[in-house]
């Protein structure tokens, strides 16, 4: 099957997953993970009308994305450090991997030297594993009160990864806990965040189910990857 015959499968399949969970199919954005996938492989995804796409390093993005020509969007959904704030903002339309308050602040200065307003996420570790980046729920409702205090980003909402285990049940309570962790920051500072990025090509089914709002697929989409 061809990328977009991929892209158009899953795009049906979240629609009635979506549907059969009372939500509206439209709430979900597809973001198609090109990270590691050559220019002509993603140029031909955007001249078939793939607009959104995810990669997970700054360097990467840089020597591809002005190769490309089209209507299209890139989010950045691997960590962020600080010192690759300035490249990000440039190229990014929706930075995902926010989890200190120093990152944002120096997003917030490259984006008001640039004359932009940054949109980005909170990186969230629900799962409590050492091995993946994010802060901590505990912590989410401080970070996220800092960082709207912040002029020149835009706080949109969270995202998390679930832990690479066959287990359902662990990955839904993750999905699960990220909705709740939403709730409770939009509660604690009267926001309505809304914005859930979360589920990869295999469990994006639960985290829809569970009510992410953008799904980061890459292999179901474009094949498997070769890594140098």
């Amino acid at each position: 099957m061809s990328v977009l015959d991929n892209y158009t499968t899953i795009r049906g399949e979240i629609d009635g997953i979506a549907r059969s969970a009372g939500r509206n199919p439209d709430e979900v954005r597809i973001i198609a993970v090109s990270k590691t996938f050559p220019e002509p492989l993603i140029q031909g995804a955007i001249d078939q009308g793939i607009r959104i796409f995810g990669e997970n390093k700054v360097q990467e993005a840089k020597r591809k994305i002005p190769n490309l020509h089209g209507d299209f969007f890139f989010h950045m959904i691997g960590h962020l450090q600080s010192n690759k704030a300035r490249d990000a903002v440039a190229l990014f339309d929706v930075i995902h991997s926010i989890d200190k308050i120093s990152t944002a602040a120096r997003v917030n200065e490259e984006a008001e030297r640039l004359g932009k307003r940054q949109r980005v996420l909170i990186q969230a570790n629900i799962s409590g594993e050492d091995t993946k980046s994010g802060v901590s729920p505990d912590e989410s409702i401080e970070l996220a009160e800092a960082m709207l205090r912040l002029p020149h980003i835009e706080l949109v909402g969270i995202m998390t990864m679930a832990p690479f285990t066959d287990d359902a049940s662990v990955i839904r309570a993750t999905f699960r806990g990220a909705r709740e962790l939403l709730d409770r920051i939009n509660a604690s500072l009267d926001r309505q965040l809304r914005e859930l990025s979360m589920g990869m090509s295999s469990d994006y089914a639960i985290a829809v189910e569970e009510g992410a709002t953008m799904v980061r697929i890459g292999t179901a989409i474009f094949g498997e990857r070769s890594y140098p």
